[in-house]
């Protein structure tokens, strides 16, 4: 079967799907994006994306496609179309198409919805998540607005490819004060050796990662200790444990950082739990 997009009004088959060549997400990363997990069919926490969507948009002074209400219609119908029974769908809006010049272009400039949907291998990933991840750290050097989703990720491509040389699956990104950011496509977690789950806050110097959302609700629906404030890698290199949160990764335990390990090197039972639990505090629809 021929997979699907819908391209600015028209779902065609993704081998036709184009932009114009004057979009300015093409000519200058000029948009936004949202990942949202497919689960049997369904979305999950679609209202916090399009919460966040809306955010990211009115940061950067670019108007919603189209009502959110019409944007949820296009969503489901192109997991429909592409059968999409588990996986993620993505999807993009722009500036518009305009004569190339870095100021906005004229009032009335539509912008531009690209909407695509990919199918995942659940037992890979649970596979992956049994065996844990090794993630690396890397100089942070983003622009200021990484609470922004925005398309402009040359540093996190960069720091993924950095990550792979190494053998690694992610890179956790280190401030001029030695402190853990996040990932370059996850927010960094980690327990410490008295239980205390402890994340980064999400100001504006990290994403409020939609997963990271939904762990935080188990974890106070549970009753688990947390503390949001920032930790160095040396105090992430002597956790009990270490985990990412991403909407392509769910929780995914964190088992070496740097080539050291972390623990006793193997996940550990609150990120297996907390990954194993975490459809229970999400919302489908």
């Amino acid at each position: 079967m021929s997979r699907i997009a819908y391209v600015n009004g028209r779902y065609v088959p993704r081998a036709a799907a184009c932009v114009h060549v004057e979009d300015r997400g093409y000519q200058f990363a000029d948009g936004v994006y949202e990942v949202c997990e497919v689960r049997d069919g369904k979305l999950v926490d679609e209202r916090r994306h399009m919460a966040r969507l809306v955010r990211s948009l009115g940061e950067l002074r670019i108007p919603l496609p189209m009502s959110l209400s019409a944007l949820s219609v296009v969503l489901h119908e192109v997991v429909r179309r592409n059968r999409l029974g588990y996986g993620l769908v993505y999807l993009q809006v722009t500036r518009g198409v305009a004569r190339r010049d870095h100021a906005f272009p004229p009032p009335g400039t539509r912008p531009a919805l690209v909407v695509t949907a990919n199918g995942l291998d659940a037992a890979r990933a649970d596979a992956m998540a049994a065996a844990g991840i090794a993630v690396i750290t890397v100089p942070e050097n983003r622009w200021e607005r990484v609470d922004i989703k925005a398309t402009a990720l040359l540093p996190n491509v960069l720091a993924k490819q950095a990550a792979r040389e190494r053998g690694a699956r992610e890179a956790w990104y280190v401030d001029r004060d030695g402190y853990v950011t996040e990932g370059a496509s996850s927010n960094a977690w980690i327990v410490t050796g008295d239980g205390k789950l402890v994340t980064r806050p999400a100001d504006f110097g990290i994403l409020k990662g939609i997963t990271r959302a939904v762990v935080l609700d188990a974890i106070r629906a549970q009753g688990l200790a947390l503390e949001e404030r920032p930790f160095t890698v040396a105090e992430a290199l002597e956790a009990r444990e270490a985990f990412l949160t991403s909407a392509t990764q769910l929780v995914m335990p964190v088992v070496r950082i740097d080539g050291r390990p972390v623990g006793n090197g193997v996940p550990g039972p609150l990120a297996t739990a907390l990954r194993r639990g975490f459809h229970a505090f999400a919302a489908f629809s």
